[in-house]
């Protein structure tokens, strides 16, 4: 009988920590997919990217957020500084740009279509998995993406990767991002057509303003490593819904096939720049 007592203590003493851990997971489950979070402004991680890799800032659902990349042709190490000025500091140069839409289709989850001047456009998919709390752990989202050339008609490239991030209460935050692009360059078919990138980056807030640091390197670890890996650098404005970023990078990709793409090998340093726009 005392054997049995046991059991019935022992079965009753897991079904309360079976309970009471289910009913933790179900309440941290409904914090993090809170809305009403979702609207706030997240002053250490403000926008949806760096320069070209992604964040893992939640999109509320429902709300919408646009964004626009630009890229000027002009290298701006070569050549004098005379010529520097004289070109317009590289604007007067043409550009390669980059329209995306951005929609919340669920909490932790959203869906972007990027088109660029190119005539790629890329559909990704992000969904957040775990959410950072109270200033400690990481985030992790998910990411799978298809892009297209000729607007979506041939040249297909596949992408699956993830996100780590660590946000340092409002001063920032770091990231590690593993992205592996199936068929990243149809147009070399005598060299390898996949490859893994291990993304770096990290947006840093200058003091209590609302400017940021950025900085970003994708290195190709694994497969396809012609020309150079990307790497950009930026300095920022948040006002209201908006995100105004002034970047210089070594390589004109915006999409995530183009990253894993890199840059060409000539070792050319661009000015550019991206505009985000939320709709919430």
């Amino acid at each position: 009988m005392r054997r049995v007592w046991t059991k019935v203590l022992w079965a009753t003493v897991a079904t309360v920590a079976t309970v009471a851990t289910a009913t933790a997971a179900a309440q941290a489950v409904a914090a993090t997919d809170d809305p009403d979070r979702d609207l706030q402004v997240v002053v250490g991680e403000p926008d949806f990217t760096l320069g070209a890799l992604p964040t893992t800032l939640r999109l509320p659902k429902g709300k919408m957020a646009f964004r626009i990349t630009h890229r000027f042709t002009y290298a701006i190490n070569d050549g004098s500084v005379g010529q520097f000025f004289d070109n317009g500091f590289g604007f007067d140069s043409s550009a390669t740009t980059g329209f995306e839409l951005r929609f919340g289709l669920a909490a932790g989850t959203q869906l972007t279509v990027h088109r660029t001047g190119s005539r790629n456009i890329q559909f990704l998919a992000q969904r957040q998995m775990v959410a950072q709390r109270h200033g400690r752990g990481l985030s992790f989202d998910i990411v799978g993406a298809i892009e297209g050339q000729n607007n979506f008609r041939e040249e297909y490239s596949f992408v699956a990767g993830g996100m780590l991030s660590h946000r340092m209460g409002d001063r920032g935050a770091i990231y590690l991002e593993p992205i592996f692009v199936a068929n990243a360059t149809p147009e070399f078919p005598n060299s390898d057509q996949n490859t893994l990138v291990l993304g770096v980056g990290t947006r840093i807030r200058l003091g209590s303003s609302r400017a940021y640091l950025v900085a970003e390197v994708a290195p190709r670890v694994s497969g396809y490593g012609g020309g150079t890996s990307l790497m950009t650098f930026g300095i920022e404005k948040r006002a209201g819904g908006h995100m105004f970023q002034l970047n210089v990078s070594n390589a004109f990709g915006t999409t995530l096939t183009q990253v894993g793409h890199g840059g060409p090998a000539t070792k050319h340093w661009h000015l550019g720049f991206n505009l985000t726009r939320k709709f919430y």
